[in-house]
């Protein structure tokens, strides 16, 4: 795949660009080896104060970067504004925590004499530079969930972004840099897909972080696992959000349509399977039907399109065969479901009823404006559900039953479960999945804490 910003509004390619030789990417991991050295030695106040800076200059460069990331990605130029809000949001939030998050910690009286220490104690240090192999969807915010713990945890990155994205990737070298940071804090190195495993088998790269496709996390786990690497992966998601008879229909079904279409359904955390008890299901439907119908399709540049074209004509050609293979299988459209005449990458809010297990929708993810909808004859059909799925990263219930919501959390299998609400990431709660979702955490302390060498300090009587 070339390196380069294709509109997917047009199809009309914009800028190419070449893939960094093994001269310049040698120079990059050795100047990102160099940087740590004594990046590393900084304290929490200095790396805050660079932060907080970076944060400030991505809030000036809000409508500069959301024009880039929508003609890159197809992103309403709305939400990506929105996008880069968010990411300034989440910088200060670790430059005003990471210390408290970091603090050394003193275990229990009674164990440090037990050990025979005059003292203990365990300290977070930083491990070294971490290679960030990233997605286009969110171009920004998956990046700086990344990037803000990392960096105020004393590590370096190197960037390794999707390559539709490129002048996306560029800019957030340069708002590192223009922040103040120490050349070598935060690189950009604009290579393929074929030169990562190069890069992640050298030495002083000390850790990976990958959010991306199933067989992109399978290829990084298995270098990473060969050369002993630390790794946090964070794959797909085919999250269900499941809508018992107790809950605010209307309300559900209103969130349930930003859910499924914000990004233009291009999220791992968006709602894809709509798991409906029996005796709310047709209400549901209806009112979910409505809503997607409603939804403005158009250019994502204009200020009213809430839904913009898809990113890549492959990501539209593997929405269309998915929805095609549904339909011969038996799924009924209750609306969209045809592809349009015209130029760009767009797909209709598309909602699917009588969805089976044999069918590919089922087991695979609908990166797209694409719903499924399921009846559920109870509790525990609902559960079997919501469970049926190799991925585990996020759901969403709604029901105002304490013992319902009790049992969801107890048995569904995903790194989140959202009550009355959609998933959404936060700079305080961890993030991630399990199953074929990936493992490992981000954001939080949690997230701070996964590239970090976590160390005993013993000392004798």
């Amino acid at each position: 795949m070339p390196i380069a910003t294709v509109n997917p509004a047009n199809g009309e390619t914009l800028r190419t660009y070449e893939a960094m030789g093994e001269e310049e990417i040698e120079r990059r991991i050795e100047l990102a080896e160099a940087t740590f050295r004594t990046y590393r030695t900084t304290g929490f106040y200095e790396r805050a104060g660079l932060m907080r800076r970076a944060a400030d200059l991505l809030e000036a460069d809000q409508k500069e970067i959301g024009k880039v990331i929508t003609t890159e990605m197809g992103k309403p130029v709305k939400q990506a504004r929105a996008e880069a809000a968010k990411c300034a949001k989440a910088m200060r939030w670790y430059a005003d925590h990471a210390a408290e998050l970091l603090a050394d910690e003193e275990p229990a009286e009674a164990d440090v004499k037990d050990s025979g220490a005059s003292r203990a104690l365990v300290r977070y240090r930083p491990l070294g530079p971490v290679l960030a192999v990233m997605p286009w969807n969110f171009p920004l915010w998956q990046v700086i969930r990344f990037a803000a713990p990392a960096l105020m945890a004393g590590n370096v990155g190197l960037l390794k972004h999707a390559s539709n994205v490129p002048q996306t990737a560029l800019y957030l070298e340069d708002l590192f840099h223009r922040a103040g940071f120490p050349e070598g804090c935060f690189q950009t190195l604009l290579i393929g897909s074929a030169q990562v495993d190069d890069v992640l088998r050298d030495e002083r790269v000390r850790a990976a972080t990958l959010t991306g496709s199933e067989p992109a996390g399978r290829a990084v786990a298995a270098t990473a696992g060969e050369m002993i690497k630390k790794t946090v992966l964070e794959l797909g998601g085919s999250d269900p959000f499941v809508v018992m008879p107790s809950a605010d229909v209307e309300r559900a079904a209103e969130v349930a349509v930003t859910a499924r279409t914000q990004n233009a359904g291009q999220s791992c955390i968006a709602a894809k399977r709509f798991i409906v008890h029996t005796d709310v299901y047709d209400a549901f439907a209806q009112r979910f039907t409505e809503g997607m119908r409603a939804l403005k399709v158009g250019d994502p540049m204009d200020e009213e399109t809430e839904v913009g074209p898809l990113s890549s004509e492959q990501g539209l050609n593997d929405l269309v065969e998915l929805v095609d293979d549904a339909v011969r299988g038996g799924a009924s459209v209750l609306c969209g479901g045809e592809r349009p005449d015209g130029p760009g990458w767009y797909y209709p809010p598309t909602v699917l009823a009588g969805v089976t297990r044999e069918l590919r929708i089922h087991r695979e993810e609908a990166f797209g404006p694409v719903a499924t909808l399921y009846r559920a004859a109870d509790l525990d059909e609902a559960v079997l559900i919501a469970n049926d799925t190799d991925f585990g990263l996020s759901s969403n219930v709604w029901t105002r039953d304490d013992a319902d919501v009790d049992r969801f959390v107890r048995d569904l299998e995903a790194g989140g479960v959202y009550v009355n609400g959609m998933t959404a990431s936060h700079p305080a709660f961890p993030f991630g999945g399990v199953k074929r979702s990936g493992y490992g955490r981000e954001l939080s302390g949690h997230g701070i804490r996964e590239f970090c060498n976590i160390t005993t300090v013993w000392h004798g009587a």
